[in-house]
């Protein structure tokens, strides 16, 4: 986890917002937090876990948490904390709690909100399990990123059960707890077994035999089904043919009916197609001049009424005419005036603003006035400022020239720093070659007692084990024909005549063999058959053990030749890096001159730091004064600039008057010259508005009146117009009644009047004629096929009896035939399945004897245990490596047999004590190293690029030296991809860290934050 920013409000001493950009922090690699004691740095860490975790190390949810928690002079506490998680994700916890109004110790929990930056925004999540997040629990979140104040010590002081537990979680441990798994695996095998033998009885009487049978069923059941199709293929022939004589007849019969129907229809018929002719006639001649007629009538009775409308509109447009030109009569004197009055009204307003300028110029004097007296006594102050800043600036420069480079200190304490390193790790790399060494002369001991060749062990033995082999064989051979001797000596001593014989059967026994009795022999084979079986044992328990101490010693040979290789490249290393040492200012051989030089140079250097930010006050201050100063002449010239401005448009409005007279109005009011303009004004704009709206008026209505008096004309000729067609219209209906002999138009209305549809007419007509035609041919058809053929109907129902008898025994036959192929198929397949399910059935017995095994082996998660001691182990020796620094090579730590940590004190004979006797200075460096090394292990596991740790005081219970040794452990982080932070008020830590905040209280405002 990575933290980016962290903004608290009301909480502990932390009144006002404050928000910690953790950026520039994480950037440095390594940073802290300072402050007096009280001033809230510790309060920072408890913000976080409590964003996260909704936890804290002070309080718990009985201790009224909430409440206490907040700031006793805030009503709301808001905690927000962004941090990156190890997959390189964005998210932010907030919690905000508020205090009853009515009830002052009333503070609600808080409730947790999860974010997730996505696209540029935070989305909210619908989860609120940060440990899914982080893949921490609080608890080890406390003992591997932020260590709380008083915990340091606890993973060391931990349990073997909590800290197997506590490495179960971090290191995700719980993959290798593999008996619930096996167990659950066991569950279904045994389900799927008892499952599988439940199937398997449903099979019991599935068996080839069974097969065979219904085979050979089916074969007689398909010959009898071939021999029923064949006889009612001969019946359904002649059936057929009995059928379709019978349908003849019968369509026969029925279309000399439908024909004798159609001829009733003809006359019907003939008199229609005669009505649609004529209608059809007439209706082409006179029903284009009817319509044409009514048209005519219909539009000439609407342009009648038409003309009516519009004389009447014409006459009032006529009367608003007349009106309009009487209004424009009266008003035109006024606008001819208009002009004069507006020059009139422009001289007031130039009148008015001269007054106004006036004014103006008599205020900005008095300004100008006080504005010089200001400009003076901030000139005095910026000459003040001036020379304290060339007093500092002077002290400074002294300082300056006694103080050391600071390159020059960073690179040759780096140079001390890596010399001690590397005297250090050649110590180390030199104890464990001779640790080897020692380890490899042990177990040369221990191979001198078996006596045998190294490089030809292997063949020996083999020659030896096979030697022993061929002699077992010899003396099993041995051991059966004594074994047979005997059996056969029993059967011989127990034969007696006429008793039949146990072998043969025989009654008599005429030359029965004598056979030496072999017993002491056999079991002198035995003890040898024995003691060779022993030998065998032996020699193979010896190769077992000679492999195994063999391996152990290529193993630390392996080891001696890496650990010998690392000496040299240190060895090289030391000696090129003491060639290196080129400063002539210091002795290579004294690092604590070099380290008073230092001191001394830090306490320069904070010197000159503090006459800079003096300096930088005042330069401040002398820019802060300039500024005014600039600001206070620029308004002065604005004044006057202002003024002459002022002077210059009162002049030119006074040369722009032309009517009116300044002299009459200089010493009048600005309200009384305000009130005349107002009035002039606005009846120069009433008279020039109405005369406008006037003349708008008469254009408007101008077109519209001879508009009108044209459409009125217009009416008029296109009534003449239509008079003279429907007098056309009449002459041509006339000629048409004489040209088709009609008495007069009535007769003509009464066959329009029918309304005959003639289209639909003659299609019944053709329709009914195609149809009669079509009958009538069919008929004769027939009548001519069935003229040598008659039907009996009492054969047919005979022969249609056979067909159906055959149909059904045919039916059955087919049903039988496939009923049997389907048993057939049925068992087939059902064997098939069985021989699966046997198959199915001896794997997952199997599989059940392995389960079993795999069970006995993860029971009681003991694996996990085992699987946890050997990180701890791991964990404990990459502790080592900086604990050894830190105490100087004097104390180490081991695990024991119970998995607890131990101490190794080299200072007595490197013998072991328990954890618990280091002093408070020793426990937090083996503390601090373990810390360190589980966060390595963290972030392995986790794949972070960078991880984060915190540690929160445990600094004031070391000396000057150690202090600085734990401060090069943790400057080496940053190589390392480590971010570490440090909560302290050790001032020689402060001065020592690349960047830092620094906590103060405030009495008024509480806690505040500042980076330095």
């Amino acid at each position: 986890m990575i933290p980016i920013q962290l903004t608290l409000e009301g909480l502990y001493s932390y009144q006002e917002r404050q928000t910690i950009d953790f950026t520039a922090l994480t950037d440095a690699g390594l940073f802290g937090i300072f402050g007096s004691v009280g001033s809230g740095k510790s309060s920072i860490l408890e913000a976080i876990t409590f964003a996260l975790y909704g936890e804290t190390e002070r309080l718990n949810s009985r201790d009224k948490r909430a409440y206490n928690m907040m700031n006793l002079k805030s009503n709301r506490s808001f905690i927000a904390f962004d941090f990156m998680n190890f997959e390189n994700k964005k998210f932010r916890a907030t919690r905000e709690f508020k205090r009853n109004s009515k009830n002052f110790e009333d503070v609600k929990s808080p409730n947790l909100i999860l974010y997730e930056w996505k696209d540029e925004k935070w989305i909210p999540l619908e989860s609120s399990s940060t440990e899914e997040i982080i893949g921490l629990s609080y608890a080890n979140f406390k003992r591997t990123i932020i260590i709380p104040q008083g915990q340091f010590k606890e993973f060391i002081e931990l349990g073997a059960t909590e800290r197997t537990n506590m490495m179960k979680e971090i290191f995700g441990l719980h993959r290798f707890d593999l008996q619930n798994n096996v167990s659950a695996l066991n569950i279904k095998n045994k389900s799927e077994l008892d499952k599988l033998e439940g199937e398997l009885k449903g099979f019991e009487e599935v068996t080839k035999e069974q097969i065979l049978v219904q085979t050979e069923k089916l074969k007689l059941e398909k010959i009898h089904f071939n021999e029923t199709e064949n006889n009612f293929k001969k019946i359904d022939q002649h059936y057929q043919q009995l059928k379709n004589l019978k349908t003849d007849f019968q369509i026969l019969k029925q279309k000399k009916e439908d024909f004798a129907k159609l001829s009733e229809r003809k006359s019907a018929i003939d008199a229609l197609e005669v009505k649609t002719e004529l209608f059809d006639q007439v209706f082409r001649i006179f029903n284009p001049l009817v319509l044409e007629k009514n048209k005519l009538q219909k539009e000439i009775s609407g342009q009648k009424k038409e003309k009516e409308n519009q004389d009447e509109l014409l006459k009032k447009i006529e009367t608003e005419v007349k009106s309009l030109n009487e209004q424009l009569k009266l008003i035109l004197p006024k606008y001819e005036a208009l002009n004069e009055s507006k020059i009139q009204e422009n001289d007031l307003n130039l009148i008015l603003q001269m007054l106004q300028f006036s004014e103006e110029i008599k205020t900005l004097k008095d300004r100008t006035k006080d504005g010089s007296k200001q400009v003076k006594e901030v000139e005095q102050n910026i000459k003040n400022i001036q020379q304290h800043i060339k007093d500092l600036s002077e002290k400074s420069e002294l300082l300056k020239s006694q103080k050391l480079e600071s390159n020059l200190l960073v690179t040759v304490g780096s140079w001390f720093s890596e010399n001690k390193k590397l005297k250090e790790n050649l110590g180390i790399q030199t104890k464990k070659i001779e640790e080897l060494q020692i380890k490899i002369n042990d177990i040369s001991i221990e191979l001198k007692p078996f006596k045998f060749n190294v490089e030809t062990f292997n063949e020996d033995f083999k020659v030896k084990n096979e030697a022993l082999e061929i002699h077992k064989k010899e003396l099993s051979e041995k051991r059966t024909h004594l074994e047979v001797q005997q059996k056969l000596a029993h059967f011989s001593s127990d034969l007696h005549d006429g008793e039949s014989c146990p072998l043969c059967g025989a009654l008599e026994h005429p030359n029965i063999v004598a056979f030496e009795d072999v017993e002491s022999e056999l079991h002198l084979i035995l003890k040898q058959l024995e003691n060779a079986e022993n030998q065998q044992k032996e020699l193979q328990k010896n190769l077992g053990e000679i492999e195994k101490i063999l391996y152990r010693k290529k193993t630390f040979e392996d080891q001696l030749k890496a650990e010998q290789e690392t000496f040299s490249q240190i060895k090289i290393q030391l000696d090129k890096h003491q060639r290196d040492f080129i400063w002539k200012e210091f002795n290579a051989e004294n690092e604590s001159e070099f380290e008073k030089k230092r001191l001394q140079s830090f306490g320069i250097e904070k010197q000159i730091e503090e006459l800079g930010q003096s300096i930088s006050t005042e330069q401040k201050n002398q820019e802060k004064e300039r500024e005014t100063l600039e600001k206070y002449s620029k308004v002065l010239e604005e004044f006057k600039l202002k003024e002459a401005q002022k002077e210059t448009q009162i002049n030119s409005n006074l040369s722009n008057l032309k009517v009116l007279n300044w002299n009459d109005y200089e010493e009048k009011s600005i309200n009384e010259v305000e009130a005349s303009l107002h009035e002039l004004s606005k009846r120069n704009l009433d008279t020039e508005s109405n005369y406008k709206q006037l003349i708008e008026k008469e254009k408007e209505i101008s077109p519209k009146f001879a508009a009108q008096k044209t459409s009125v004309d217009h009416l008029v000729k296109r009534i003449s117009e239509l008079e003279k067609e429907i007098s056309d219209n009449e002459k041509l209906l006339s000629q048409s009644l004489i040209t088709q002999n009609f008495g007069d138009f009535k007769e003509v209305e009464l066959i329009l009047a029918q309304n005959i549809k003639v289209a639909e007419s003659r299609n019944e007509i053709q329709k009914f004629r195609i149809e009669f035609e079509t009958l009538k041919n069919s008929v004769d058809e027939l009548t001519l096929k069935l003229k040598d053929f008659s039907f009996d109907e009492e054969e047919f129902t005979k022969v249609e009896t056979q067909f159906q008898t055959a149909e059904q025994e045919l039916k059955i036959a087919n049903d039988a035939v496939v009923k049997t192929n389907a048993d057939l198929e049925r068992l087939e397949k059902e064997f098939n399945k069985k021989e699966t399910l046997l198959k199915n059935l001896a794997k997952l017995q199997k599989r059940s004897d392995d389960l079993k095994v795999m069970f006995n082996l993860f029971k009681g998660a003991g694996f996990v245990q085992f699987v946890s001691s050997i990180y701890l182990r791991q964990l404990c020796d990459h502790a080592n490596i900086r604990f050894h620094r830190m105490t100087r090579n004097q104390l180490s730590l081991q695990l024991n047999e119970n998995n607890d940590f131990e101490i190794i004190d080299y200072l007595n004979e490197g013998k072991c004590r328990s954890v618990k006797t280091l002093s408070g200075g020793q426990a937090f460096q083996v503390s601090l190293s373990l810390a360190l090394a589980l966060a390595e292990s963290v972030q392995s596991n986790a794949k972070a690029e960078k991880n984060f740790f915190f540690i929160d005081e445990g600094f004031g219970t070391q000396d000057l030296e150690s202090v600085n040794v734990v401060f090069e452990t943790l400057t080496t982080l940053q190589k390392e991809n480590r971010i570490v932070g440090i909560i302290s008020h050790v001032e020689e830590l402060k001065e020592k860290m690349p960047v830092s905040l620094n906590i103060t209280k405030d009495e008024e405002r509480g806690s505040l934050i500042e980076v330095i």
